[in-house]
C-alpha cells in the first residue's frame, strides 16, 4: 500500500466520514490514477455502439410516422382491383372525410412528334387523377425537360413548382424518363389506346409513387374524364384503385377500424388499406438486412465491452483489496465500504454513459450523412428512447459484470494487512452472474428491435463462453501431460508451468480472448461474405431489361436478335399462365383463406414456368428438385407459407381452361431483390402438358443486361420495331437505386465496424493485462533466482502466442457456425466460410495476444526486482 493510501485512509477513519464522501474522494484518487480508465472507455465504446442505432432508429421512425400521409397521399387509403364499393365511399362521406380517387395500371404509349413523325413506343404507368390530388403531399412539375433534369439534383431541387392542379381534358404530364424513352418533349403528343392527348408538363414529384419499385415504367398522368375514351380499361383488365381520405384524427381512426372488418367480411373481395410497409417491400428488405446488420455489429460491440468491464472491473478490485484491508484496520465496516464502491461505480457508470450517449449521437450524425437521399425531407429529432436505453445499458454494463467482484472489497479481513495470503478475490457467484447476464441479455433483446438476432446472438455468446471455458481447462490439463520434464527447452518448461499453475486464470484468460476473437471473426467472416452474397444478390451486372410475351415462334430470332447485339448471359424461361384452383383435391377460392396477401393471390392468376434444371439463383431449402418428374413441381418458400402449404401437397392449376395436377416435391427460396427473372411454382419438366396430354399455351420472358454500347432508345426501339407484340420492361432505374441504397448502408455497417473492433481490442488488452501484477511478482522471484531477462521475455511469449492460439482456434470454430446460423436465419443467405479459418484463427489470435502482451506488459520485465517484491511484502 502507498503513502497516499495509507495517508488518505486515516483521514477518513479520524474524521469519521460518511461512505459518500468516502465514494467521491476514492472516485476523485482512482480517476486521477487512472484506475478507471479502462472501464469508462469500455462501458463508452458499448453505449456509443447501441445508441448510435437507435438514434438513427428512432429518427428514421419518427420521420417516417410524420410523412406517413404525405408518401400515401392521404389519412388513409383504400386500395382495391375494383371500383370503390359505394358503400365504403358511403361510409366515408358520413364520417365527413373528404376523398379523391386515383387509377393506375400498366399500358403501352406511342409518341408523335410535334414537326411530325412517329415517336417511339413504351411501356408506361398511367395513373388518372381528379381535381383535389393529392390531398396530401406535393405536387411539382416542369415546363420542359431541361428544368426538370435540373430539379433532379440536390442544387436544383427546387426548380420545379408546386401545383394544386391536375392534367385538363385532352392533356398529359409525363415524368423526365418516360419523355427520354419516348423522344418526346413539352408539346408532342401521346397515343394512348384510342386516343390523343398532348404534353404540356413534365412531372417531377408525385407523392403517393412510392419507391418506384412497384412503378418501374414512366409514369404518364392524364385526367380521369379521359379514362372511358382510351377504351384500355376491359373486365379482365388490372387496375389498381385508390380512394385517398383525410379528415379529422377520430374520424380517420373510426373508419379505417371499421373497413379493416368490412374487408374481412366473405362478401368484400379486393379491398383493403394501404400502409406504407406494402409500398416499398425490395427498399424495406433492404434497409431491413442493414438494419440487423447494423444491430448485430451494435450488439457485438455491447457485449465485448460486457467482457471488458468484468475483467477490468476484476483488476480494479485486485489493486484495491490491500487499500480496504487498511481501511477495516482503521475500523470502516462492511456496510461502509460496500456503499461508497457502490456509489463510486454508479457516478462511473452515469458518466461513461453519458459519455457513451454523446459519442453515439455524433456517430449517427454520420450515419445520416452516409445514408443522405434514402430520407427525402429533415428528420425529426429523437425522442427521449435512446438516451433511456444508453443510459440503461451502460449501468446494466457496469453493475451487473463490474461491481460483483468489487463488492467483494468489503468482505477483505484486515489481518491482510500482516499477511498478503489471505483476502484474495473469489469467483463470483452463479446466482449473481445468472442475474446480471439476464438483465442484460433482456436489455440487448429488446435495443437489438429483432427479438430472433438478439437471442441468437446473447443465446450464442453465452454457449460460447461454456465451450470456451470447459475446452481451456481441458487443454491445460492436456498442456501438463504433453510437456515432458527435460526433453523441451527451458523457455517452454517455464511457460508451460505459469499456465498450468494457474488453471483458473488460464480458463478466464483464453475465455475473454476468445470471446472478444469470436466477435471480431464474426464481423470479419459476415463482412467480407455476408455482404459479399448481399452485393451479388444485386451485382454490377444484373439485368436491367425484362421482356415479356416472346412468343415461340420468335424465340430464335429474338435470341439471335441479342447475340448480335453482344448480348450472351440472359434468364430465359417460358411463362405460363395458371390459377390455382385446388389443393389436395379440395376445391380453394380467395375466401378459403384469412391472409390478406392469399386472398389477393388467388384473385389472380400465376406466373408458371417449367425447366429440367432448377435455376441456378433459386436455392432449394426443402425436398429435392426431381428432374423430368410429371406429376412434381416445386414452390417458393414465401408462397408456401402465405398458402400453408408443404412438401407432398397436390396442387390443381387451371391453365387456359386445362387441368393440371402435381405435388410439391421441392421448395425453393427466391431473392426477390435480384432483378432475376423468378416464379412462384416451377415444373421441373422440359415441355409441359395438361393431365389430358395437351402442350400448355406459352410463351417467353427473357432478362439480360443491355449492351453499353447500344443501350437506351436505339436497342430498345429495334427490339420493339422487330417484336412488335413484346413488353419491354426497363428496370435500369429501380437497379440503380438498389445498388445505390446498397452501397450507402454497407458504408455505414462497416463505418460502425471500427466500434467493434475498438471494443475488441479493448477486451483483448483487458484480458491479457489482467494478471499484470500476478505476473509481475512471479518474474520478480524468477529473477531473484537468477533467470535472465531474455529468458523470462521468451517464457511471456510463448505463454502469449499459446494462450492466443487456442482462443484464436476456439472462436473462429464457433464464429463459424454461428455466421451460419446468423446467415441463414437472420439474414436469409447461404453461406460456408473456409476450412482454413480456425487455422487462420490460431495464427491472428497468437499474433493479437503478443500484440496486446507487448502493449500492456511491457514494463513488467524492466521493473525493479526489489520495488517488486518489496511491494508485494506490505
Amino acid at each position: 500500500m502507498n503513502a497516499n493510501t495509507q495517508a488518505t485512509s486515516s483521514r477518513v477513519a479520524a474524521s469519521g466520514v460518511t461512505w459518500l464522501a468516502l465514494a467521491w474522494r476514492t472516485l476523485w484518487r482512482d480517476a486521477r490514477a487512472g484506475e478507471l480508465r479502462l472501464l469508462v472507455v469500455a462501458v463508452a465504446l458499448g453505449v456509443a455502439a447501441l445508441s448510435s442505432v437507435s438514434f438513427l432508429a428512432d429518427r428514421l421512425n419518427g420521420g417516417l410516422q410524420r410523412d406517413a400521409r404525405q408518401l400515401l397521399g392521404g389519412d388513409v387509403v383504400v386500395v382495391s382491383d375494383h371500383a370503390t364499393p359505394d358503400d365504403i365511399a358511403q361510409r366515408a362521406a358520413q364520417l365527413g372525410l373528404k376523398g379523391v380517387t386515383t387509377l393506375t395500371f400498366p399500358t403501352m404509349a406511342r409518341g408523335v412528334l410535334a414537326k411530325g413523325g412517329e415517336g417511339n413506343s413504351k411501356l408506361v404507368a398511367l395513373k388518372a387523377v381528379e381535381a383535389g390530388y393529392p390531398l396530401r403531399g406535393e405536387l411539382r412539375v416542369a415546363d420542359d425537360l431541361m428544368q426538370a433534369q435540373v430539379s433532379l439534383t440536390p442544387e436544383g431541387a427546387q426548380a420545379a413548382r408546386k401545383t394544386k392542379q391536375v392534367p385538363e381534358r385532352g392533356q398529359a404530364w409525363v415524368d423526365a424518363g418516360g419523355l427520354e424513352a419516348l423522344g418526346l418533349d413539352v408539346g408532342d403528343a401521346l397515343f394512348l389506346g384510342d386516343v390523343r392527348v398532348r404534353i404540356t408538363q413534365v412531372l417531377v414529384t408525385e407523392p403517393d409513387r412510392g419507391a418506384g419499385f412497384m412503378n418501374f415504367a414512366p409514369r404518364v398522368m392524364i385526367n380521369r374524364g379521359d379514362i372511358d375514351a382510351t377504351g384500355l380499361i376491359q373486365p379482365a383488365s388490372r387496375v389498381n384503385w385508390r380512394l385517398a381520405l383525410v379528415g379529422e384524427p377520430a374520424a380517420v381512426a373510426d373508419f379505417s377500424d371499421w373497413l379493416q372488418i368490412e374487408s374481412k367480411k366473405p362478401d368484400v373481395r379486393g379491398v383493403r388499406v394501404e400502409s406504407l410497409d406494402a409500398g416499398r417491400p425490395e427498399m424495406r428488405q433492404t434497409l431491413d438486412r442493414a438494419g440487423k446488420f447494423l444491430n448485430l455489429v451494435a450488439l457485438l460491440a455491447a457485449l465485448l465491452s460486457a467482457v471488458a468491464v468484468a475483467l477490468a472491473a476484476r483488476a480494479f478490485a485486485a489493486r484495491h483489496l490491500d487499500d480496504c484491508a487498511m481501511l477495516r484496520v482503521l475500523g470502516l465496516s462492511q456496510r461502509h465500504i460496500t456503499l461508497a464502491y457502490s456509489a463510486e461505480f454508479v457516478w462511473v457508470g452515469m458518466f461513461a454513459s453519458g459519455l457513451g450517449l454523446v459519442l453515439g449521437y455524433a456517430v449517427h450524425w454520420v450515419f445520416v450523412a452516409l445514408l443522405k437521399g434514402l430520407v427525402e425531407t429533415a428528420l425529426p429529432a429523437p425522442s427521449v428512447w435512446p438516451v433511456v436505453y444508453g443510459l440503461g445499458t451502460g449501468l446494466t454494463l457496469l453493475l451487473a459484470f463490474g461491481l460483483p467482484p468489487v463488492l467483494q472489497l468489503a468482505s477483505v479481513p484486515a489481518l491482510r494487512v500482516m499477511r498478503r495470503d489471505v483476502g484474495e478475490l473469489k469467483a463470483t457467484t452463479l446466482s449473481v452472474w445468472a442475474l446480471g447476464l439476464t438483465g442484460f441479455a433482456v436489455l440487448l433483446v429488446a435495443v437489438s428491435r429483432d427479438v430472433k438476432l438478439g437471442l441468437m446472438v446473447v443465446g450464442g455468446f453465452a454457449g460460447a463462453v461454456l465451450v470456451f471455458a470447459g475446452m481451456a481447462w481441458l487443454a491445460v490439463w492436456l498442456l501438463r501431460r504433453s510437456v515432458v520434464e527435460g526433453a523441451a527447452p527451458p523457455w517452454l518448461m517455464l511457460a508451460t508451468r505459469q499456465i498450468s499453475a494457474r488453471p483458473v486464470y488460464a480458463m478466464v484468460q483464453v475465455s475473454a480472448l476468445a470471446v472478444g476473437l469470436l466477435a471480431l471473426a464474426l464481423l470479419v467472416l459476415l463482412r467480407t461474405d455476408l455482404i459479399s452474397s448481399w452485393r451479388n444478390a444485386t451485382p454490377a451486372d444484373a439485368p436491367n431489361r425484362f421482356i415479356l410475351n416472346i412468343q415461340p415462334s420468335q424465340s430464335e430470332p429474338f435470341l439471335q436478335n441479342l447475340r448480335d447485339a453482344g448480348v450472351n448471359k440472359l434468364d430465359w424461361y417460358p411463362m405460363v399462365r395458371g390459377r390455382l384452383v385446388a389443393v389436395n383435391d379440395v376445391s380453394v377460392t380467395p375466401d378459403s383463406f384469412t391472409d390478406e396477401r392469399a386472398k389477393r393471390l388467388m384473385d389472380r392468376e400465376f406466373n408458371v414456368s417449367y425447366s429440367v434444371e432448377p435455376p441456378a439463383h433459386n436455392q432449394v431449402v426443402g425436398g429435392t428438385w426431381q428432374a423430368e418428374d410429371p406429376k412434381g413441381l416445386s414452390i417458393e418458400d414465401g408462397i408456401a407459407k402465405t398458402f400453408n402449404l408443404k412438401l407432398g401437397d397436390s396442387l390443381r392449376f387451371d391453365i387456359a381452361g386445362m387441368q393440371r395436377e402435381a405435388r410439391i416435391t421441392s421448395v425453393r427460396r427466391v431473392d426477390w431483390t435480384s432483378m432475376r427473372a423468378n416464379f412462384f411454382v416451377m415444373y421441373p419438366v422440359e415441355r409441359l402438358t395438361t393431365d389430358e396430354g395437351f402442350d400448355v399455351p406459352t410463351t417467353y420472358i427473357a432478362a439480360f443486361r443491355a449492351p453499353p454500347r447500344v443501350t437506351g432508345q436505339s436497342f430498345d426501339n429495334q427490339l420493339t420495331r422487330s417484336f412488335p407484340n413484346i413488353t419491354n420492361v426497363d428496370m435500369g432505374a429501380t437497379l440503380n437505386q438498389v445498388q445505390s441504397v446498397l452501397g450507402q448502408v454497407v458504408s455505414a455497417v462497416e463505418f460502425l465496424f471500427l466500434f467493434t473492433l475498438a471494443a475488441g481490442l479493448v477486451v483483448l488488452f483487458a484480458a491479457v493485462t489482467a494478471t499484470r501484477e500476478e505476473r509481475a511478482r512471479e518474474y520478480a522471484v524468477l529473477r531473484a533466482l537468477g533467470a535472465s531477462n531474455q529468458l523470462l521475455a521468451r517464457v511471456q511469449r510463448a505463454e502469449l502466442a499459446g494462450v492466443g492460439a487456442l482462443a484464436g482456434l476456439l472462436a473462429t470454430s464457433v464464429a463459424m457456425a454461428m455466421g451460419w446460423g446468423l446467415a441463414r436465419f437472420a439474414f436469409e443467405f447461404e453461406w460456408t466460410a473456409s476450412p482454413w479459418v480456425p487455422l487462420l484463427g490460431a495464427a491472428v489470435g497468437a499474433l493479437l495476444a503478443l500484440a496486446a502482451g507487448w502493449w500492456g506488459l511491457r514494463d513488467v520485465l524492466r521493473r525493479p526486482v526489489v520495488q517488486t517484491l518489496r511491494q508485494a511484502s506490505h
